[in-house]
This record gives structure tokens, sequence and C-alpha cells, in this order.
């Protein structure tokens, strides 16, 4: 299905994104969101596209999945609900804070070995309860905590050095950009910093989707299929409570989907299908029913999506209006609204 050869890196270039959903109140286009969509069928081959998806961009966290896989790879003996806490981007409930304290203590280490910045919690109730019982900002409490505590381990495992950790040149991060541009089919366009301190690789939206369509689609026990696995059984520890994308993954049986700063978001199925939104703007409003919709056009149930077409537009505290994807994506709800 997938070529063993590696395309070139995607060409960094101003995307040339595309309307993807539009703000109606009222029975009136009062705002639109620009992004770009792809839709792959089970061949491999893209079904619809939207805007750009072969410029370079950077996916954020939803690049994670391809990161614990490298991480696997690499010998981390992690399953379950702790693999699920390697690639995640979590809320900073208890239960994830145990989790990441329980991979230092596989490693060996604590804490302070930790290099990603120190912030609270991303979940704003269990935020709002850290600031009330006065605690402070912390390397555990940050979303990509897992994350971190995981690559330590795999360092500690292969005997590679642990303060430089983070480091683009260091054997880990070489190996994570190995995978990358294994799963992806591309070469790895540009390097960068994410927010909380890790190399971030720039492929377009398009060798997202290829990548994680290759981890759903992997054959049982491979490094690719222990990641899906483990996602989609523990899916609150690869997000939180009350997450979208922890709601997706339930309400469609066998989904993988995982979110980004920014407004990106990539879902698989096992048969291969998959999809990649990046929302220009960034907004998660524009982000969840977009996503939605893509993978309706995938051949998801509608049904079994319609929680996720996005929170109403409210007037005087009533609904007046809401998020609707373009008719490209959505072509029979948005026949029956003539402002679309």
């Amino acid at each position: 299905m997938y070529s063993s050869s590696l395309a070139e890196a995607p060409l960094v270039r101003e995307p040339l994104h595309a309307p993807v959903a539009h703000l109606v109140r009222g029975g009136v286009v009062e705002g639109i969101h620009y992004g770009s969509v792809v839709v792959l069928g089970t061949d491999a081959e893209v079904q619809l596209q939207i805007g750009d998806i072969e410029a370079a961009f950077y996916p954020r966290s939803a690049l994670k999945p391809v990161q614990a896989v490298a991480m696997v790879r690499a010998g981390l003996p992690l399953d379950g609900a702790l693999l699920s806490l390697t690639a995640a981007s979590h809320s900073g409930e208890e239960h994830h804070l145990a989790g990441t304290r329980r991979i230092l203590d596989l490693a060996g280490l604590t804490e302070d070995h930790l290099r990603n910045v120190p912030d609270l919690p991303f979940d704003p109730v269990v935020r709002d309860a850290w600031v009330r019982e006065g605690r402070v900002p912390s390397r555990l409490a940050q979303n990509c905590s897992g994350k971190h505590a995981a690559m330590l381990y795999t360092c500690v495992l292969n005997g590679w050095s642990l303060d430089d950790y983070l480091d683009p040149a260091h054997p880990l991060q070489q190996a994570i950009a190995e995978i990358v541009e294994d799963l992806t089919g591309q070469r790895i366009a540009r390097v960068t910093v994410d927010g909380c301190g890790a190399p971030l690789f720039s492929i377009s939206l398009h060798g997202l989707a290829r990548a994680v369509a290759r981890i759903t689609g992997a054959a049982p026990g491979t490094p690719e299929a222990r990641v899906a696995d483990a996602m989609r059984e523990y899916a609150e520890m690869a997000s939180g409570s009350g997450r979208d994308v922890a709601a997706l993954m339930r309400a469609v049986p066998g989904l993988l989907t995982k979110d980004g700063f920014e407004g990106v978001q990539v879902a698989a199925l096992p048969d291969g299908r998959a999809v990649a939104v990046k929302i220009a703007d960034g907004a998660n409003r524009a982000r969840v029913p977009v996503a939605a919709a893509a993978l309706a056009r995938a051949g998801v149930d509608p049904a079994a999506l319609a929680e996720f077409a996005g929170e109403p537009l409210l007037g005087g505290g009533e609904p007046v209006g809401s998020i609707r994807p373009v008719r490209a994506l959505d072509p029979i709800s948005q026949l029956t609204h003539t402002a679309v």
C-alpha cells in the first residue's frame, strides 16, 4: 500500500488554505474559518482535499502517536494506560500525574529530570482547583509530561544521555525523526521547538494522515498497533475526562484520533481510512465540527458523530446559530441552509 521510498520534504510556503467552516448567526454568514482537510480511503488514496494538504506545517501534538511508536521501536516496554500517556496531551488530572510518576519510577528517575516547561494543568476545572489549593506550575502538571517521562525512560534503556534529551541531535530525537519520515513517507522540512520544549518536525497534512493510517492499520503486536490499542483503550489517559478526542474514540469503534494546538486533528480507522485537519486560525470551535464532517465523508456513520457538530452560537442566552462545515464536507446539511 505504501512506498518504501521517501518523498522529498514538503515545500515551506504560505499555505493555500480554503474555507472549511462558516459561522452562521441568524441565517447570515458572520465569519469564515479557513483551513485544509484531507480524507484518505482504504487504499491510501486521497478521496477529498480542501485547501493545501502538501505544504509544510507543524502538526504539534497530533504527531505524538508517531513519537510514541518511535520510542516503542527503540525499546520502550510500556503498554496500556502508561503507553497511552506517552502519546498524551493530558489534562493534568491526578491519574495523569500518577502515571507520569510511575514512568519516571520505572526509569529510576524523578520529576527533576524532566525538561519540559513547568505549567498548570490543561483542564480549566483542574487548573482552578490547583490554584485554589496554592499549587504552583510544575513540569509534572504540564500536558506533555507523560511523553517527556517516556523519552527519559527510552534514554535510560538505551544508555543515552539525559540532560540533553531534547537536543535535535540527540540519539533519541534522531530516532524519532527517522520514524516520522518512515511513517509519513516524506522527508522532514524543518525542525523547531514545540511548546513543551521538545523538537517539532514539519511535515505535510497529507503525510500526517498517512502516518496515523499506518499506525491504526498495523499488524497486531507491532509497535504501531501497541500504541493504537493503548490510546483507544485508555482514551482518557491520552487526553482527559470530558475531552472531545476521548469522546470521539468512545463514539466510533476502532477510531484513533489525536488533536494538537493551533487547530490540528488527525484520525484513522483500522481499515486505512484517515482524515487530517488544520484550522488556519487555530480555532478549536472549528476543529471539532470540521473533523467530524471529514470523518462522515470518510464513511463514518453520521449518527455516531452528532455530538461533535459543534457548540451552538448564543444570542440572549438562546441558540441562534452554529459552526457549519462547508458544502464540500457536509453537503446534505448545508443544502438546507440557503445562507451558506
